[in-house]
């Protein structure tokens, strides 16, 4: 379904509620992972395209691995409508389904806010997920302080990125959440807000030297 040399390739995966609009930036030959990177919350505005969801792309295609962005279901030209979450969690499901039919290589998830708590819940017990990276994890929404109790289980290796002024991570909170997961785990915190503004090269940096070190060093 994809070409080696083709740099970006646009696609539709079957989900199950439909169609997933969907972007390959394609990998280097004999890559030794794939990536898949999830989207912020698409009722405020997230999509494929983010500035985070794109930085964390490039930084992962550093490294040589096929990174696939897709559109949740309801977004952009993704058929289907928003489900609060539930729903979204079959999305990323069939993203991996479809990275693993196409490459067989084990598979790192980076997720965005909403993407980073959908992804996280969906990735944790799939085998085929060896990696985790969390960026702006919602710790706290809409009022309501978000556990992650599912992570206390969750012994595979996990980055969590988030802006020292990110009000979704409150300091305390999310130190908390991450204090409660299962090794291996790496809190960092970079200058800046929930969406890295004016940080994005820093974000950037941390995931390219967590990857090397945790992640390709294996």
């Amino acid at each position: 379904m994809h070409t080696s040399n083709a740099e970006l390739k646009s696609l539709f995966l079957d989900g199950p509620a439909g169609k997933l609009e969907a972007l390959l930036n394609a990998g280097a030959p004999g890559a030794t992972h794939a990536a898949v990177v999830c989207h912020p919350h698409p009722l405020y505005g997230g999509t494929m395209h983010n500035k985070v969801v794109f930085h964390a792309m490039k930084a992962l295609r550093g490294f040589g691995f096929p990174v696939l962005r897709f559109n949740f279901r309801g977004t952009g030209h993704s058929q289907g409508a928003h489900d609060e979450g539930r729903g979204e969690m079959d999305d990323v499901r069939a993203a991996l389904d479809w990275l693993d039919r196409e490459f067989r290589l084990p598979i790192v998830f980076a997720g965005f806010s909403f993407g980073a708590s959908v992804g996280l819940r969906a990735c944790c017990p799939d085998a085929r997920v060896v990696a985790l990276i969390g960026l702006g994890t919602p710790a706290v929404f809409d009022g309501r302080t978000h556990r992650f109790r599912f992570l206390e289980s969750c012994s595979k290796p996990k980055l969590f990125l988030s802006g020292t002024h990110d009000e979704f991570g409150p300091p305390g909170v999310l130190e908390e959440m991450v204090e409660r997961a299962a090794d291996p785990k790496q809190l960092v915190r970079v200058e800046g807000d929930h969406y890295f503004a004016g940080h994005l090269a820093e974000l950037r940096q941390v995931i390219e030297g967590w990857v090397g070190r945790v992640v390709v060093a294996r």
